[in-house]
């Protein structure tokens, strides 16, 4: 009896041990939820490290004339060449930039010297802006200067505003006056002397009063740093003038170089009126101090610096024809001159075909120990015999 029991308690001991085991294993081989999150993340769960990276590209607009001076469209990206300070670069991004949206701006000298070709320049102005302008994809301003300088009218694709505002061009009437000071530099009280349709508000009741004085470099300077700086895409500046700067701020070197920070082609049409230097249009292109002078700075919408104007001594013996072509070659336009040969709306033509027949070149700089900053010298070539590329001189590194 007591042999049974002693047997029967082991069965029992035995059977109790290997439910202990069975149990202890299973638990083993199931892991809990929070041992799989910990263990187990998938990669959709696992932290992203993002790193932002800035890539400098400089994008560089070219235009290809063949031996004859006729536009080539039709080149490929590996038929250019692009080197920065002598050092080879690759081009990333090309395109023709046919269709893509354009800035324009367009300055006009009103000073004395220019008053006898006013008009054709307004009526040819008219008729680029007309034929150039495409309403649902371009704008345009337009800037006048002679003793200061004024915004017309401010960015827009209405054909109608821009109208306006050319129509209102017209040049300073001189009046002579003594105690040292003009009427031009105080305002007047005469409620007709305002400014006309179109004009900006910045100019005041003087106005009319002037006399000598032009401030090219104040213009271009103004329009690429105020204007076409905050703009994207393509952007290019039509100045008419005759290219003798009396009375500007800035200097030349100053205004070229916020062209080329503002990535903006400038095209000269040098408008000169040989009688008026002859009659009396010349007054303040000499060098003589006038009192009272000095403009009250750029008016109208949207421009932000003032106290331009008669601030800097006249250049003597200026070259405008020299002023207006370096303008010109260093930030990729050209120079273009009327004459009887080539009349204002036949250069307006050329100017237009140019602007609908660019290249864009786009690299990111490879300068290997250089500094970033500083100016950059840019040289783009066509590997096509005889066929030759415009484009800017160089830009300005941050």
């Amino acid at each position: 009896m007591k042999f049974r029991f002693l047997h029967f308690a082991f069965l029992i001991a035995t059977l109790a041990f290997i439910v202990n085991i069975t149990m202890a294993q299973a638990a083993g081989g199931a892991p809990s939820k929070d041992s799989s999150t910990a263990t187990a993340r998938t990669p959709a769960d696992q932290p992203v490290t993002t790193m932002s990276v800035q890539v400098k590209v400089v994008n560089v607009l070219a235009t290809a004339r063949d031996k004859h001076g006729k536009i080539v469209n039709d080149l490929t990206k590996d038929e250019f060449t692009l080197t920065e300070d002598g050092r080879p670069q690759a081009i990333r991004y090309f395109a023709r930039e046919t269709d893509i949206p354009l800035t324009l701006g367009l300055l006009v000298d009103t000073s004395m010297s220019q008053r006898r070709v006013l008009g054709q320049e307004r009526s040819a102005s008219q008729s680029f802006l007309s034929q150039m302008l495409r309403e649902d994809k371009d704008k345009a301003f337009v800037i006048h200067f002679d003793r200061d300088v004024e915004l017309l009218q401010d960015l827009t694709s209405s054909h109608e505003k821009l109208q306006a505002a050319l129509q209102s061009l017209e040049a300073p009437q001189f009046t002579r006056t003594s105690g040292g000071s003009s009427p031009g530099a105080g305002g007047s009280s005469d409620p007709g002397s305002g400014p006309g349709p179109g004009r900006g508000s910045g100019r005041g009741s003087g106005r009319h009063q002037g006399g000598g004085g032009t401030t090219l470099y104040d213009a271009v300077y103004l329009a690429s740093d105020d204007l076409m700086q905050k703009q994207q895409g393509r952007k290019a500046l039509i100045v008419l003038s005759d290219g003798v700067d009396t009375g500007s701020k800035e200097s030349l070197d100053e205004a070229i170089e916020s062209a080329q920070r503002a990535n903006t082609v400038v095209y000269s049409i040098l408008f000169k009126d040989d009688e008026a230097y002859g009659h009396g249009g010349g007054f303040g292109r000499t060098g003589i101090s006038i009192p009272g002078m000095g403009g009250p700075g750029m008016g109208g919408p949207g421009m932000g610096r003032g106290g331009r104007g008669g601030q800097r001594f006249p250049e003597q013996h200026v070259d405008g024809k020299k002023v207006l072509e370096r303008i010109s070659t260093e930030t990729g336009g050209r120079l273009f001159e009327v004459s009887k040969k080539e009349p204002v709306d036949q250069i307006y033509s050329q100017i237009q075909e140019e602007l609908r027949n660019q290249y864009s070149l786009g690299y990111t700089p490879d300068r290997g120990s250089a500094a970033a900053s500083g100016y950059h010298k840019i040289q783009v070539t066509a590997k096509q015999k005889g066929v030759v590329v415009q484009a800017r001189e160089g830009y300005y590194g941050n």
